[in-house]
């Protein structure tokens, strides 16, 4: 069952989606006007990778789920994450680590693979990623932190020491 949506999203314009669906899985699929969508596949491979590919052009973000995304874009206040197809969010340049960095880019780039947390969508329906909290919290579960960053970059990055934080008292 997917949002019925969405359902445009499975079949795309004239039918092209679900007809490169169809041809590169070698599932039949029919999708209904309520959101039911039917897979027959000849083997267990074939429609497991039928359902993923629904479920990738279906799925929308969960407040609170952690992500491995793509930095699919750079500014000077965070970089943009894809974390499911056609689907991004900001993680802020303070929610990338917990030290303060002057550039997103002494953390990541454009192409790197990060993990994120959805923290929030807000009130015109951006979503709020941040990278920091998954990483707090894969550690806390013992679990690993499976980024791809440009090894360059990180060793840069680990190699500074944190920028000192201005203090508001006084």
């Amino acid at each position: 069952m997917i949002n019925p949506d969405k359902i445009r999203d499975v079949i795309g314009p004239g039918g092209k989606m679900i007809r490169k669906i169809t041809e590169e899985t070698g599932a039949q699929i029919d999708v209904e006007d309520d959101g039911r969508v039917f897979i027959a596949a000849v083997d267990q491979v074939a429609g497991q990778r039928a359902i993923d590919w629904i479920k990738g052009l279906t799925d929308e973000a969960e407040v609170g789920k952690i992500y491995r995304g793509k930095v699919v874009r750079i500014m000077p206040f965070g970089a943009f994450v894809e974390i499911l197809p056609g689907q991004d969010g900001l993680v802020h340049i303070s929610k990338l680590t917990d030290h303060r960095v002057e550039r997103v880019e002494e953390v990541c780039n454009v192409g790197d693979e990060i993990v994120v947390k959805a923290v929030e969508i807000d009130s015109q329906g951006r979503l709020n990623l941040s990278r920091q909290a998954a990483i707090e919290e894969l550690t806390s579960q013992g679990l690993p932190i499976d980024e791809k960053i440009n090894p360059e970059v990180m060793a840069a990055a680990l190699a500074m020491p944190p920028a000192p934080r201005e203090s508001s008292f006084g």
